[in-house]
């Protein structure tokens, strides 16, 4: 399964030497001991292999095609196997960065968190990668102010040309960013360019001059120039909203990076198949200049011919058994395909963009609805037998249900913000405040689901009434 891709375009002043000794440099420089190939010693050698099974590095040069490859794998112990392949193209100055993770049959899928390879933060230190049509490329991410605004605005209107994606992070109404920048555009480094607002008060002057396009008080915009696709993700003040925000714009870019198509020469099975196939015809012009010699000279070379037979049925064998993995790949993906299918159950919906305040919260409230719906639905009808079906078919834990009967018992008698009242209440999730004479109320802190408490009530009915307001909103 291809995680990640990406083409760079390099400077001129990187040699084949220099791309493979920061190849080796990568490896033997890893910060995690089991990633580094014990003994390797690069001497010049172009075409060569090293390590063992469960953890290789292999160079192997194109000359034809200026081209050298290297593909470094690694086995985990959870049947996980990992590629990593860097193809770098001498004649156009381009470089492909590929991460390919693939499984045997015990393997398991544990982190889903993505972050780009590192060796393109060693092309980005050598100075090695060539600007994006004048932007320079990094990995922390690029400020925008007031003395370099045209930057963000060519890119909302789209007269910037950039190849990489765009991700713009505007500041929340407090001028706090809504997630770690630094930490974002260092994930996402080679494959888009982070702008970060410089302060909120931008804002008004950033409208104005997109019309109004622009993501603003903490909405984070990614901008597709080369497609003209454009997402946008909102931001809410929510207990760990931050995080979940981040994952979902890096898994929107990482995903878009591996639609692309590229030259097969951009990739280690593609560089493999053509030097294996350039082998197989410089064989066959030997076998038949050995032939017509023959012919010439009637001179029995049988022995000869047999030796070039034998080797063009090795290189052959060579040949197929590079096609039988791109058509094991594909069956790969048929697989776990078929998995899913197989399946005694598959998902009626799919999560949007909504951040889940506690684990199962979001199922919770659909079955909720689905429950209370029911009760409107005739028997005997098919969408009673649907929706029946499915409500049986999950497990209705009634979390919310709990919850709001929780809220009715702590606010049935209230008559003011007690100590105990606030502990109870902040353990179901909700934040307070004081303002004035009134307590906010924010549920999981989301400025969405506010409820005001009076401080000093008059009203025997207050805490009835309060709670049937939390009820309402939060559950």
């Amino acid at each position: 399964m291809l995680l990640f891709s990406t083409v760079l375009d390099i400077k001129e002043s990187m040699t084949a030497d220099d791309f493979i000794r920061l190849v080796v440099e990568w490896n033997q420089t890893n910060p995690h001991q089991e990633n580094v190939i014990p003994g390797l010693v690069w001497n010049g050698e172009r075409n060569i292999r090293y390590g063992s099974d469960a953890l290789w590095l292999e160079i192997e040069e194109y000359r034809n095609k200026n081209i050298i490859a290297v593909r470094y794998e690694k086995k985990d112990a959870n049947g996980a196997i990992w590629d990593s392949d860097y193809v770098m193209n001498f004649e156009l100055g381009k470089m492909s960065i590929r991460l390919d993770r693939s499984y045997t049959d015990d393997a398991l899928d544990k982190d889903k968190k993505f972050s780009t390879p590192h060796f393109i933060t060693l092309l980005i230190d050598k100075g090695y990668i060539k600007p994006d049509h004048g932007l320079e490329m990094n990995y922390k991410g690029i400020v925008i102010g007031e003395g370099n605004l045209d930057l963000l605005t060519d890119v909302i209107s789209g007269k910037a040309s950039y190849d990489l994606p765009v991700v713009y992070v505007s500041k929340t109404p407090g001028n706090n960013d809504p997630v770690d920048v630094a930490v974002l555009a260092k994930r996402l480094k080679g494959v888009a360019h982070v702008f970060r607002e410089e302060t909120v008060e931008l804002d008004h002057l950033i409208r104005e001059k997109t019309e109004e396009k622009n993501e603003y008080l903490g909405a984070i915009g990614i901008y597709y120039l080369k497609t003209g696709k454009h997402r946008r993700f909102l931001y809410r003040s929510a207990y760990g909203y931050d995080a979940f925000l981040m994952e979902k714009v890096i898994s929107n870019i990482v995903s878009n990076s591996t639609t692309h198509r590229i030259d097969k020469l951009f990739t280690w099975e593609g560089v493999k198949g053509a030097l294996l196939s350039d082998r197989l015809n410089a064989q066959k012009e030997e076998r038949a200049k050995a032939e017509q010699a023959r012919e010439r000279a009637e001179i029995e070379t049988s022995e000869v011919i047999d030796t070039f037979d034998s080797d063009i049925k090795k290189l052959q064998e060579q040949v197929d058994d590079l096609l039988n993995r791109n058509v094991a790949l594909q069956m790969e993906n048929q697989g776990l395909k078929a998995k899913l299918d197989s399946k005694e159950s598959v998902p009626v919906l799919y999560m949007g963009d909504e951040y889940e305040f506690y684990q199962g919260e979001i199922k919770d409230i659909l079955l909720a609805v689905l429950t209370e719906a029911l009760k409107g639905i005739g028997d005997g009808t098919r969408r009673s037998d649907v929706v029946k079906d499915i409500i049986d078919s999950n497990e209705y834990e009634k979390i919310g249900l709990t919850k709001a009967q929780e809220v009715k018992r702590i606010l049935k008698t209230y008559d003011g913000m007690s100590a105990k009242t606030r502990q109870a209440l902040m353990e179901l999730g909700f934040e307070i405040t004081e303002e004035g004479k009134h307590y906010k109320v924010r549920y999981y802190g989301d400025g969405r689901y506010q409820m005001t408490f009076s401080k000093t009530p008059s009203d025997g009915r207050t805490g009835k009434n309060c709670a049937q307001e939390t009820v309402n909103i939060a559950f």
